[in-house]
């Protein structure tokens, strides 16, 4: 049984290695990262805009709310 789990972890190592390096010297997969990175940007930085909006309409909500209730 011990036998069989090292050889599979083996080939698992090799295989990975293989397919680690095939992809770390694809171009295609490279400019498929970068492109994947840039957009996983531009939708943090769109994310984090529509948050600050939010928060300040909820915060104009929230004076406007509490000066109609002091009326």
């Amino acid at each position: 049984m011990a036998g069989g789990n090292i050889f599979g972890r083996a080939m698992s190592y090799v295989l990975n290695e293989l397919v680690v390096d095939k992809l770390a010297n694809s171009h295609a997969f490279q400019r498929f990262a970068v492109r994947t990175s840039k957009s996983i940007d531009e939708m943090i930085n769109k994310a984090a805009s529509k948050q600050r909006d939010v928060a300040e309409q909820v915060k104009e909500f929230s004076k406007n709310f509490e000066s109609y209730k002091n009326q």
